[in-house]
């Protein structure tokens, strides 16, 4: 996701910060506007970094539904890959629906659908990324 990530973000001329701990290796960017940062490898230090710096007019794309409440909870935007907008009125369901997929799992019961990323999918999350930013710039113009 971090080409369109990035796309729209060139668009709109916004900065980017692409959160890692280093357990996969990331090129980083030739955009200025796009920075890598590298965290330690411990739990939940991506998800620490982004919470903890995150702001009421930032988007933060997850599909990770704690750091989703976590942004949420800081007045910010949050969309999944599959273009899922996390919002105050769902978040509540997904993290119940979370736990309720662990503790399948913990019993040793197949969770999740495995499914490929279709181009639709491309699509939806870029319409649902894009509407996420203009709605923050809305938002943060209106408090200016």
């Amino acid at each position: 996701m971090r080409d369109e990530v990035q796309r729209v973000a060139a668009r709109y001329k916004l900065a980017v910060h692409v959160v890692s701990n280093g357990s996969r290796p990331i090129r980083p960017s030739a955009d200025p506007l796009t920075q890598l940062v590298i965290v330690n490898q411990t739990p939940d230090a991506a998800d620490d970094w982004i919470a903890e710096r995150i702001e009421g007019g930032d988007v933060c794309v997850t599909s990770d539904i704690p750091l989703a409440s976590r942004c949420l909870a800081k007045g910010a935007r949050a969309v999944a890959p599959n273009g899922k907008h996390w919002t105050s009125d769902n978040i509540g369901n997904a993290l119940a629906g979370r736990e309720v997929s662990r503790h399948m799992r913990e019993l040793g019961m197949m969770t999740g659908s495995g499914a490929s990323f279709s181009k639709a999918d491309r699509s939806r999350f870029l319409v649902a990324l894009d509407t996420a930013v203009t709605a923050a710039m809305r938002a943060q113009s209106r408090k200016a």
